[in-house]
C-alpha cells in the first residue's frame, strides 16, 4: 500500500501540531531562555505547517508564481511579526 501526497502531509501536519503542543507546554515549565527557543521551534513550524497547507491542500503548488510568494510572503510577514512581538515582550 502506497501512502498518498495528501495523506502524508496530514501526518506530518498532526506530528508538527503534537511537537508545537509538547514545546510549548515544556516552554511554560522551563525557563525564560527555554521558552525563546521553543517559540521561534514553534513559529518555524507554523512556517511549515502553513507552506505545507497553502501549497497542498490549497494547491498553490500548481498555481500561477504570483500567488504562491503573495501567499508565502504574507505568511512570512505574519510569523515575523509574531516573534519579534514575543521577543521584545520577553526581553
Amino acid at each position: 500500500m502506497r501512502l498518498k501526497r495528501e495523506d502524508l502531509i496530514f501526518a506530518l501536519l498532526a506530528l508538527a501540531t503534537l511537537a508545537s503542543g509538547w514545546l510549548g507546554e515544556g516552554a511554560a515549565l522551563q525557563g525564560q531562555h527555554l521558552g525563546t527557543l521553543a517559540m521561534l521551534a514553534v513559529l518555524g513550524l507554523s512556517g511549515i505547517k502553513g507552506a505545507m497547507i497553502a501549497l497542498d491542500y490549497m494547491e498553490l503548488r500548481h498555481a500561477p508564481a504570483i500567488w504562491r510568494r503573495a501567499v508565502m510572503g504574507w505568511l512570512m510577514v505574519v510569523l515575523g511579526v509574531v516573534a519579534l512581538a514575543s521577543l521584545v515582550s520577553t526581553g
